[in-house]
């Protein structure tokens, strides 16, 4: 089969043929239609990412596709089911063997872009927000990053959950994005104050942050008493050291949170959360914004839309037609 890979750390992913895998006990075989990228991908190719393949490595974390085989012991899902998958690495190529459990059947009126723009980032800001933060309806909502994969998604869901959210991102255009998934308030990070505009709305009770750096700082000190702040990713680049005299004095609590841990150490809270997210998709409640889609031969070009922050929402590579 065919599979974009990382053959050399920091070169652009080679096309190559490598062989068919087969599904062992606990796993399904899963033809690959969509593949959605996500930042980490691009860290994978940089060797930074937390979590190091052994080389040649393909990548893709999230992948929609139809079952081809089920191996022993796999009961819940069958052949030629729709799931969509948290794979981790592989989903750029044709076909994987992926674990039983973290797969999930899909709707048929969801498709196959939809699908692999849906689990990792509505996944991680459910989450963040719902079982990790406890969020509450009227509480204020700082979201960085806000125009990208994940941030938009936790705009789109604060605002679906009861929270004021304020979006903070870069220019005019990505801040329309913003808006139009729900956004109260939008703060420019390239001209505005952070500090400054979140203190003046009345402070932040939850911060969402995948960008780290000098955003995180400002954060951090635009926080009410009792905030909870969760980093996620760090895609300015720098990894915030954090005062603790500061969380002591207003009573803050940092959460971490790495939303593909829970596929190994607690893989139920990834389930009921797809099926709370499944459930709102299907009533129309949320919608992936996805800027681009473009096919398996084009996949460092679509990967470069990240690295060069020139997508909004997501980025899908099109492997094969349901």
């Amino acid at each position: 089969m065919r599979a974009m890979q990382v053959v050399d750390l920091g070169q652009p992913l080679q096309m190559r043929e490598i062989d068919k895998p087969t599904a062992a006990a606990g796993e399904v075989l899963v033809r690959i239609h969509t593949c959605g990228l996500n930042f980490g991908d691009t860290l994978i190719i940089k060797g930074t990412y937390q979590e190091k393949p052994p080389l040649p490595a393909t990548i893709g974390m999230e992948i929609c596709g139809t079952i081809q085989a089920v191996g022993a012991g796999v009961t819940h899902l069958k052949v030629g089911q729709k799931v969509g998958s948290y794979s981790g690495f592989g989903g750029l190529a044709e076909y994987a063997a992926l674990p039983a459990e973290i797969c999930v059947p899909l709707p048929d009126d969801m498709n196959t872009v939809d699908a692999a723009a849906f689990l990792i980032a509505y996944g991680t800001s459910h989450v963040a927000l719902d079982y990790k933060a406890r969020m509450q309806p009227g509480e204020r909502l700082l979201v960085l990053g806000a125009s990208g994969g994940v941030g938009l998604t936790a705009v789109e869901l604060g605002k679906l959950m009861g929270a004021e959210v304020i979006a903070c991102a870069r220019g005019a255009d990505k801040l329309a994005v913003c808006k139009a998934a729900g956004a109260d308030h939008l703060i420019n990070s390239d001209t505005d104050d952070i500090r400054a505009v979140v203190k003046a709305l009345g402070g932040a009770d939850v911060v969402y942050d995948p960008i780290g750096g000098d955003q995180f700082k400002a954060a951090l000190r635009a926080c009410n008493p009792e905030a909870r702040i969760l980093p996620l990713g760090f895609a300015s680049g720098e990894v915030p050291q954090i005062p603790a005299n500061h969380l002591l004095v207003k009573n803050l609590t940092i959460i971490g949170f790495y939303w593909g841990g829970y596929a190994r150490v607690n893989p139920k809270v990834l389930t009921d959360s797809f099926a709370t997210l499944i459930d709102w998709y299907v009533a129309g409640k949320i919608k992936p914004h996805v800027s681009a889609t473009l096919p398996l031969e084009q996949a460092n070009e679509a990967l470069d839309l990240l690295r060069t922050r020139k997508a909004t929402g997501k980025v899908v590579v099109e492997i094969s037609a349901a």
